[in-house]
């Protein structure tokens, strides 16, 4: 399986819904989730932020506007455009090479984002995720998954297909703490076929 091959589905799949992602709202249980992990990391006098893949922007303006320093990244240069109209400081560029932003954050934040990450390479990224991440540093992961299963998943908003990396719960804790310390780990039915898993990290010391 080819990242490049990847990524490239994932840039044509989100350009071409930036617009609909745009104006829609999320489910109340997301916001949720958003409103805990702010209020810890405020709770803890975080200042800095790095959000994985931001889409158009709406967490990102929520953090800033919460009094948070954010940095985003995104493959999606339709939805870097729509973060920045946001006045969000957005840059193009995926996930697994982030340590050439050359710099650490208090914090990060990733929904909905690692589900893209091929099994095989999912620690190669954790590991650059956490070389990002400032001393006692919070990182936030939300994932549909349920179910240990790779797969290839085409929707009526785009014909393009995006990669799906899911995991059983109990696999993922497994394969996060072997680079961060986990808070908690939440499965959560949002409806459908698939569980949500939210997990709330810290660095290592």
């Amino acid at each position: 399986m080819r990242s490049d091959k990847i990524k490239s589905d994932l840039i044509a799949y989100y350009d071409a819904d930036a617009q609909r992602r745009d104006a829609s709202e999320k489910p109340p249980w997301k916001l949720k989730l958003r409103e805990q992990f702010t209020r810890k990391v405020l709770g803890e006098n975080k200042i800095s932020l790095l959000e994985l893949g931001p889409g158009p922007g709406a967490d990102s303006l929520f953090f800033m506007q919460n009094g948070l320093s954010v940095v985003a990244v995104d493959l999606s240069a339709e939805m870097i455009e729509r973060c920045r109209a946001k006045g969000i400081d957005a840059l193009e560029m995926d996930f697994y090479n982030i340590t050439k932003l050359n710099r650490t954050f208090d914090c990060v934040w990733a929904l909905n984002t690692l589900l893209h990450v091929p099994a095989s390479e999912l620690e190669g990224v954790l590991r650059g995720i956490d070389a990002c991440l400032a001393p006692n540093g919070l990182f936030f992961m939300g994932v549909y998954g349920g179910r240990d299963e790779e797969t290839y998943l085409v929707t009526d908003v785009a014909e393009n297909p995006r990669f799906y990396s899911f995991y059983a719960l109990d696999t993922l804790k497994t394969a996060l703490s072997n680079v961060f310390d986990i808070l908690s780990a939440e499965e959560m039915d949002p409806g459908g076929t698939l569980r949500f898993q939210a997990v709330l990290m810290r660095k290592q010391e």
